[in-house]
């Protein structure tokens, strides 16, 4: 998407503490509303609000996920996940994939009535919609913008499957709603969980809530009767792949009462690939060789890496009991999906 879907929003004031907006807009956002706070959580971020004329986007044909519609009320993400596949995105911005795309977030401020509106337009008959796909919906900026609740109220009035896919614990504010709508709809929530190491966490995803607190969140939706899956993703070369670290995550995961996991070795598209390369050169030098032979054809690992990885996780599942029984439980490792060749460089 180019962002021709993108409009400026009213200036209606600040919101509580903003702070003077000054930094200057994007020239793809001529119009936006840019934003500073003046809170720790915020510091050195730029939020620029939108009116977006459109909300329920159709993922490209050639992609090779499971749906087909999404909702993204964000790009850019204060995650600041280093290996994160929507960094090239900003670049449509006249924004760079690398700091920009942490610090300086687009916040379309109308998301919640346009889902509305778009549910009850006479075309839409209903598919299933994927949130969380790009950048997280449950980022930090969701805890003063609140785009999600009118979503999932949206959503629940027109008894329209959906799920969610995040790292954030700020799911667990929507708890209340979500309930609601899996009384009328189907509702598929799922937690990012790639490693439980809380020193490779610092390092590589420095904006999220820890394994620990994601897999809390988890326990709690469990218990509240949702079946929650995890993706444990990325698992990162020469870091998080070893049976050691498997083993220790896929415990983890087991002891939070997920019902399945699915291991996703790295991938490194354009924009993530230059990112992740510059910060694994300054932080795991020794590591660049392997790195350049494992992505030397492209964005994907060669299969034979990802299937002795799956290998991995799925042993490791089967030690802890996260695995799929014969009655079919749905507590289960599923296969990562297949990959395709791309070029690329690395360092």
């Amino acid at each position: 998407m180019r962002w021709d879907n993108l409009s400026a929003p009213p200036d209606e004031g600040s919101p509580d503490g903003a702070a003077p907006a000054a930094p200057p807009l994007p020239l793809a956002l001529p119009g936006a509303v840019a934003r500073t706070f003046d809170t720790p959580g915020f510091a050195g971020m730029t939020f620029y609000e939108v009116q977006a004329k459109s909300i329920i986007n159709r993922v490209p044909g050639a992609s090779r996920v499971p749906f087909e519609w999404t909702i993204n009320p964000y790009r850019g993400c204060s995650h600041a996940c280093r290996y994160c596949y929507a960094r090239n995105t900003h670049t449509y911005l006249d924004l760079d994939a690398g700091a920009d795309f942490d610090r300086k977030v687009i916040v379309k401020v109308n998301a919640g009535e346009l889902v509305r509106r778009e549910l009850a337009a006479p075309r839409w008959r209903g598919a299933h919609v994927a949130m969380g796909t790009n950048v997280d919906c449950y980022q930090r900026a969701e805890g003063r913008y609140h785009l999600m609740p009118p979503i999932i109220e949206a959503l629940r009035d027109f008894a329209n499957p959906f799920s969610i896919l995040t790292k954030g614990t700020l799911l667990l504010r929507d708890l209340p709603l979500l309930r609601q709508a899996a009384e009328v709809t189907r509702v598929g929530l799922s937690y990012s969980v790639g490693f439980a190491d809380e020193a490779l966490w610092r390092a590589v995803e420095p904006g999220t809530p820890s394994p620990r607190r994601r897999l809390d969140a988890v326990r709690q939706l469990a218990d509240a009767g949702f079946e929650v899956g995890v993706l444990m993703a990325p698992i990162l070369p020469g870091l998080s792949d070893d049976e050691e670290s498997i083993d220790a995550t896929v415990a983890a995961i087991a002891g939070s009462g997920a019902t399945g996991v699915t291991p996703l070795p790295l991938h490194l598209r354009p924009g993530a690939r230059e990112w992740y390369a510059h910060w694994l050169a300054r932080d795991f030098p020794h590591l660049v060789p392997r790195y350049r032979q494992l992505y030397r054809s492209g964005a994907y690992a060669p299969q034979a890496y990802q299937r002795e990885v799956t290998a991995r996780v799925r042993m490791a599942a089967r030690r802890h009991g996260l695995h799929r029984s014969e009655a079919d439980d749905n507590r289960r490792v599923t296969e990562p999906p297949p990959t395709r060749a791309e070029q690329l460089t690395l360092l």
